[in-house]
């Protein structure tokens, strides 16, 4: 959106993903990525991490589902997303504002992983029946037996 201010973290799951639902039906994954820069230091000739940070993350309805079913704890991610702040009051009265991010892309970072990537179900009240439209380009099509493969 217009005036959102949009972020990119590379960093580590702190925890699983927890998927929980609103009243009305629509899930959301909430989850911690902890990122920290990490240097050389050529007076002792080692690696040393910077301060970390950790942002508290959202996603949400399919991406929601997606990343519950497909992350876990120490997965390293990369993910894109809208920083927001929210204000809140403690039990004591006290108010409180955190920086969280809603999260729009998230993937495994494959620098030192690997992973496999299966395309989901559509599901929702878009007009199709959980399968990929007909002109979709990246649908998968059953192989004909008449035809060569190329």
């Amino acid at each position: 959106m217009s005036g959102d201010t949009t972020i990119t973290i590379i960093g580590n799951l702190t925890g699983d993903p927890e998927l929980r639902f609103t009243q009305s039906g629509v899930g959301v994954a909430g989850f911690t990525i902890a990122s920290s820069a990490r240097t050389y230091n050529k007076s002792i000739e080692k690696w040393e991490d910077g301060e970390v940070l950790f942002m508290r993350c959202s996603a949400w309805r399919d991406l929601a589902d997606h990343v519950a079913e497909s992350l876990t704890r120490g997965t390293r991610v990369i993910a894109t997303g809208r920083l927001r702040q929210r204000t809140y009051e403690t039990s004591d009265g006290d108010h409180r504002t955190v920086m969280e991010m809603t999260v729009d892309e998230i993937g495994p970072s494959l620098r030192f992983a690997t992973a496999k990537s299966h395309k989901a179900a559509r599901t929702g009240s878009n007009g199709h029946d959980g399968g990929a439209p007909a002109d979709d380009p990246w649908a998968s099509a059953a192989p004909s037996s008449d035809k060569p493969p190329f």
